[in-house]
């Protein structure tokens, strides 16, 4: 099985299901006063794109495939693309805002990869700048684990046509681990890509305790994108901050 993010045949198919994006209207506000954007975790480029006009964006993903579908874009010029792996980053510079959002911090599957992406962060911060990320609580009541029935839905790809898609996901809660498949069927060949992942949730007890060692200090626990205040059973975990 391939890998979700360096697999090209599986990219391609990453943006063609609707998402909310929640984080986009958040991390504008944010950067209104901003002149310069790092984006860990970049993905395809979508929330970088977002966040170019007027600004100067880098935007930093180890996924070739997901970085070459995101210079495709119409806006691409106007953002820096990396290919660089965000726990060793060292750009020598530093930052206005630095955003890693779509759950990028729970693909570092150990405390010392967080560690060090955490130490990436404050490497470039700029003396006035501020981070802001997101992780999953692991204490939020609903369902981790899915499978296909539960998941399985239509999407349209501009070459391939009608598409079936699912997911299926095992979540260890040991490790605070989730195992996780994403599979597309293309409906006029028969034809089945699957891609897998695993992901770490982390409690927020630890993750402050991490983000202090990092020579960072939270200005707001968030509870989600809307700006509501962190409780023990919120969906997300969103610290947003400085340095210390």
């Amino acid at each position: 099985m391939s890998d979700l993010y360096q697999d090209l045949a599986l990219a391609e198919f990453y943006d063609l299901a609707p998402r909310p994006r929640p984080d986009f209207a958040y991390c504008t506000t944010l950067a209104a006063n901003a002149r310069s954007v790092l984006d860990l975790g970049c993905g395809t480029g979508v929330l970088a794109a977002a966040l170019a006009a007027g600004r100067q964006v880098t935007a930093v993903d180890p996924a070739a495939a997901m970085l070459r579908l995101a210079q495709t874009r119409a806006d691409a010029e106007a953002v820096t693309w990396v290919q660089a792996d965000a726990t060793t980053l060292r750009l020598g510079r530093r930052f206005d805002l630095i955003v890693l959002t779509g759950h990028s911090f729970q693909v570092f599957l150990t405390r010392a990869a967080q560690r060090a992406v955490l130490a990436t962060i404050a490497a470039h911060l700029a003396p006035a700048g501020r981070f802001v990320f997101d992780t999953r609580n692991p204490a939020f009541a609903g369902a981790k684990e899915r499978n296909r029935a539960e998941t399985e839905h239509q999407i349209t790809h501009p070459v391939h046509g009608p598409v079936d898609a699912w997911n299926i996901s095992h979540y260890d809660p040991a490790s605070g681990i989730l195992s996780f498949s994403n599979s597309y069927r293309i409906t006029a060949t028969g034809e089945t890509r699957s891609a897998s992942a695993r992901i770490l949730y982390t409690p927020r007890e630890v993750l402050e305790g991490l983000i202090r060692e990092a020579g960072l200090s939270v200005e707001h626990w968030l509870g989600n994108w809307s700006g509501a205040a962190f409780a023990p059973r919120s969906r997300e975990i969103i610290p947003v901050g400085r340095l210390a």
